[in-house]
């Protein structure tokens, strides 16, 4: 497993799994590059870290396509060179805050602290959703994310996957290196997904619909500020700390915001469904 994101070192946990069938799909925007191999996750239930006491325990999950690996450097080199208003010197403050590709030697030269086949990260949702966009993709839902993250490495329910666990605490409790290992280093699930857990946070589209507060009774206003949280809301395991974690970082995220720890991946809709159960 890889080292934990830079942004606490103890409080990480990140990125899972997706898809039997694999599926090479060449991108809207991507030109002459290689195709860039999507996997088919079944639809299936799962069961939402936080729900409201009046929500079904389980929601069901269309089948979707999701990229094998999360996003690199070099994929994201091309988005930016064909959409130059995404380049970090071009970049308005309302679309990502200042450390917008801060580990990128400059605006088309990512440098030694970002290679190619790294993931990229320090990149807002407004960029991420846009080079999706550019792919002909989307962001994955929450539940999609969590669906597809919730296998383990050789079975559906992640949780009783000890092998796992293990290595998702091990991640939380190293530092974050100064340079993100390659994509190619990852390891697959049960879908096929690799690099869900024990990479980089990945945004999804729905990022901030988690609430996490300190006393849900009362609050008016949830601190902002990153890791911050007392509690959530609804939790259906306090136990699960890498859920716990994803809720409270979504919850604390604003939409320009970018850190060192940060990507993402994206996903597409399947017409395919009616055979799934």
């Amino acid at each position: 497993m890889s080292t934990a994101p830079a942004i606490a070192p103890l409080l990480f946990g990140l990125i899972l799994a997706a898809g039997p069938v694999g599926l090479s799909a060449q991108t809207a925007g991507a030109g002459a590059r290689e195709p860039v191999r999507m996997l088919r996750i079944p639809s299936g239930l799962y069961a939402p870290f936080t729900r409201d006491p009046k929500d079904a325990a389980q929601v069901r999950v269309s089948a979707f396509l999701m990229d094998e690996l999360p996003v690199t450097n070099a994929r994201f080199l091309d988005f930016v060179r064909a959409n130059p208003k995404w380049r970090r010197s071009e970049v308005g403050s309302l679309f990502a805050d200042s450390s917008y590709l801060a580990d990128w030697d400059g605006d088309l030269v990512p440098g030694s602290k970002a290679p190619p086949d790294s993931p990229v990260v320090h990149v807002s949702w407004f960029a991420a959703r846009a080079f999706a966009r550019w792919e002909g993709k989307r962001l994955p839902t929450t539940d999609e994310w969590e669906y597809a993250a919730s296998a383990g490495y050789s079975r559906v329910d992640g949780w009783n996957d000890q092998k796992l666990r293990a290595d998702l605490y091990a991640w939380f409790a190293r530092p974050s290196p100064p340079v993100l290992p390659s994509v190619d280093t990852a390891k697959a699930n049960y879908f096929g997904v690799r690099g869900l857990q024990g990479f980089v946070w990945e945004w999804v589209e729905d990022f901030n619909t988690s609430l996490v507060t300190g006393e849900s009774r009362a609050d008016s206003s949830v601190d902002a500020d990153l890791f911050c949280a007392g509690g959530a809301v609804g939790s259906r395991d306090t136990g699960d700390y890498a859920a716990y974690m994803r809720t409270a970082l979504r919850s604390s995220l604003k939409a320009n915001n970018t850190t060192s720890s940060l990507g993402f991946r994206c996903v597409r809709d399947t017409a395919d469904t009616a055979s799934d159960p």
